[in-house]
């Protein structure tokens, strides 16, 4: 190897280290919501969830991640890049608004945890088309949180 590209790789593992140093990196790969609340965006979902119906049984990464280890770094990791990457570039959106990915995801852990019940609603043949959360909007967040915001797909 020639010195320059030693010098550039060092160089690069510095700012990469030193970023994640200062960052406190490492607290993004536990499951402590005080985590998820270190950008102004989630201040009001945090403040529902804490006054909300699941702070005693359910944290952040509870539903909006996979619980399969590697599935569940995997969405932690895009979803780490999409917020530092809007916060970089200066593009903070007022309110975050799940992708399809997203809401699958929550869908996912709706039903895993509440399995007894939606077993009762698929037996009584109710609409099963529907995200948990188009009825249940309060449920997570309580009547404080984002929920307040209006309901809005991404395409819209």
């Amino acid at each position: 190897m020639k010195l320059p590209i030693v010098v550039g790789v060092i160089a690069l593992l510095a700012v990469a280290v030193t970023g994640m140093y200062t960052s406190d990196f490492t607290a993004y790969l536990g499951d402590n919501p005080t985590t998820c609340n270190n950008c102004h965006v989630m201040d009001a979902a945090y403040e529902g969830w804490f006054h909300g119906g699941h702070t005693n049984w359910a944290k952040c990464s509870d539903c909006h991640t996979p619980h399969p280890l590697i599935p569940k770094y995997l969405v932690k990791a895009e979803s780490g890049y999409h917020h530092v990457s809007a916060y970089l570039l200066g593009n903070i959106p007022e309110a975050i608004r799940a992708k399809e990915k997203s809401r699958q995801v929550v869908q996912e852990n709706c039903v895993r945890c509440h399995e007894a019940t939606v077993a009762d609603i698929f037996e009584a043949q109710m609409d099963t088309d529907r995200y948990c959360f188009e009825c249940h909007r309060h449920t997570a967040h309580g009547e404080r949180g984002i929920s307040l915001l209006p309901y809005k797909h991404e395409e819209e």
